[in-house]
């Protein structure tokens, strides 16, 4: 199975060395010095259990994966725009196209880029993946999951193949029966730490210490759960419950990414995620007082001044 990975970070780069290494052949789209290493090095990838040099095919241009069976795409969600036009021909000439995001309407946006919808498959990851140097990707946690499953939740042979090439470089991979509702659980995890963590400007040990920030922490969750179930998502109060219980586990140093992005003064993932449940709460009528509050905050802390 030859495999495309458009988005050369943490995720695109570690699977793009795992993949190459367990025998697919894989094409990697990269840039700059992380491109150039490549090119000249291999792809360094360690992990908790072993390091190891892959050497996928990498190029800037995105034409690069245009003949590939799927493309996974691993940019960030303010990227996507750059690459789908490249993902749109991939797609009609055969290619699934797999988002490994984090937010719940990524096949909306890659459809509004002209992806066919029946092209798109749908897929997460559970793993700290860091892209410590050019041409150097590092995985923190001792596990790696991805999972997969198509949205009409009909099984089919593309995320079969798929999941067995993942497999074959030892990630703990997985079909979903129902990947709107896993993609909603993660959702679910993902946003209340943004939301917490970015009021307070600090790790997730501070807020879960304190009585408000462990209220702010599960009316976050709240009111997510009630826009996903207010869409016709089977987000349960069992999920809800299980979830809460996960984030309050977290351990005090713990920093979400969108916090790092935030400090950083450059481009978040805002509309991808905090400002997304105040979007849909908008539509599906569903108050989120917490969400449109934090978004507001959010969107005039990364304003250019």
């Amino acid at each position: 199975m030859q495999i495309g990975i458009v988005g050369a970070g943490g995720i695109g780069s570690y699977y793009a060395g795992l993949l190459s290494d367990a025998g697919s052949r894989v094409k990697l789209v990269a840039r700059g010095e992380h491109l150039r290493a490549i090119e000249a090095n291999g792809l360094q990838v360690r992990t908790p259990d072993r390091s190891f040099v892959a050497r996928p095919a990498v190029a800037a241009d995105s034409a690069l994966v245009a003949d590939c069976d799927a493309v996974i795409v691993a940019v960030k969600s303010y990227s996507l725009a750059e690459v789908g036009a490249g993902l749109a021909a991939a797609a009609t000439n055969g290619a699934a196209i797999v988002p490994l995001l984090n937010g719940v309407d990524v096949a909306d946006r890659l459809a509004q880029l002209g992806v066919p919808r029946g092209s798109i498959v749908g897929g997460l990851v559970r793993a700290s993946l860091v892209r410590t140097a050019p041409g150097v990707v590092e995985r923190k946690s001792p596990f790696d999951k991805v999972t997969l499953g198509e949205f009409d939740r009909r099984p089919s042979d593309r995320t079969r193949q798929l999941v067995a090439a993942f497999g074959a470089g030892g990630t703990g991979a997985s079909l979903s029966d129902d990947i709107t509702l896993d993609l909603w659980r993660k959702f679910a995890f993902i946003v209340p730490m943004n939301v917490v963590c970015g009021l307070s400007r600090g790790p997730m040990g501070p807020v879960i210490a304190s009585e408000r920030g462990r209220a702010l922490l599960a009316g976050s969750l709240h009111e997510l759960a009630e826009v996903a179930r207010a869409g016709g998502v089977a987000f349960s109060e069992a999920d809800e419950a299980q979830i809460g219980r996960e984030l309050l586990a977290l351990v005090p140093g713990m920093r979400p990414s969108f916090l790092a992005d935030l400090e950083r003064g450059g481009p978040t993932e805002l509309d991808l995620l905090v400002g997304a449940v105040s979007r849909l709460g908008q539509e599906r009528g569903v108050p989120t007082p917490i969400h449109d509050v934090a978004t507001a905050a959010f969107e005039i802390a990364t304003r250019p001044s």
